[in-house]
């Protein structure tokens, strides 16, 4: 939503120099340019994505594998 960030940097307003905004969701285009306003507090906007990427990054309560899955042609066999 476009007023969340403006709604968010209104209770920022003289307690902080720049805000954090994380969300599991995406942000539309709007909250995103309302975000990096010029002469405004500056809020950064993490969504789920990013959110996922830096939790992944930091080994914070994620852990990753590769998995390599492998698929028989039976027509290909078959031929031979």
């Amino acid at each position: 939503m476009s007023t969340r960030p403006r709604d968010f940097r209104g209770a920022l307003q003289g307690r902080a120099d720049k805000g954090l905004f994380i969300t599991t969701g995406h942000f539309t285009s709007q909250a995103s340019d309302e975000a990096t306003r010029d002469g405004a507090i500056a809020i950064d906007l993490i969504d789920g994505d990013r959110l996922c990427d830096l939790l992944k990054e930091n080994k914070l309560g994620v852990e990753t594998e590769m998995i390599e899955r492998v698929k028989i042609d039976p027509d290909w066999f078959g031929g031979i």
